[in-house]
């Protein structure tokens, strides 16, 4: 288990020895090229912890286009928590959009951690609400802001993703063409 996972826990909850060692050996660390695949629509989800590199969650719609939904870099936890909790099959793609290293951890020894060390109940607890309460202002973003609008506070808000996240990808996860992400990108350097 990388240290980045558990300089991250730390940041949340205290952790005994014992706590750690669990932690280490119940963890798989994979390591992974660019644009593979780590989860498949149709299969379960398992939890992922970006300790280097980065990953995007996507679906295919009914034309056949690729519309991600979310972004991942270190420090970040992913998955589709729907399919993750149920154990049902996933109507999402989670694919690395760099070399990456992520921890994966599935629902039944998710499930053993947080019955086998009880600070990781707060410590996801915490996760899970600043995502969802970053999902909640993405969804009023939509609503709210023109496209525009929606670049700007993007790439004003998370530089280091808009730096590092490809323009097609940052186009689809902000609602729109590549071609209309150039159209703003021109606009704003002229």
């Amino acid at each position: 288990m990388p240290d980045a996972l558990l300089a991250h826990v730390r940041r949340y909850v205290s952790l005994r020895e014992e706590d750690i060692t669990l932690l280490r050996t119940r963890c798989t660390l994979r390591h992974v090229g660019k644009k593979q695949n780590l989860l498949t629509e149709g299969n379960v989800s398992p939890n992922f912890f970006v300790a280097k590199g980065g990953l995007r969650m996507f679906f295919i719609n009914e034309k056949g286009v690729e519309q991600t939904t979310q972004f991942a870099l270190e420090n970040w936890w992913l998955a589709d928590y729907h399919s993750f909790e149920t154990q049902q099959p996933s109507d999402f793609y989670i694919q690395t959009i760099e070399l990456s290293e992520v921890i994966v951890l599935d629902e039944p020894t998710h499930r053993q951690l947080l019955v086998d060390v009880p600070s990781l109940e707060r410590y996801f607890r915490l996760v899970q609400q600043r995502a969802y309460a970053a999902y909640q202002l993405r969804v009023k973003y939509i609503y709210d802001l023109s496209k525009e609008e929606r670049y700007r506070h993007f790439t004003e808000r998370f530089p280091e993703f808009a730096q590092r996240i490809p323009q097609y990808l940052l186009a689809s996860y902000l609602g729109f063409t590549p071609e209309y992400l150039s159209e703003i990108r021109r606009k704003r350097i002229s």
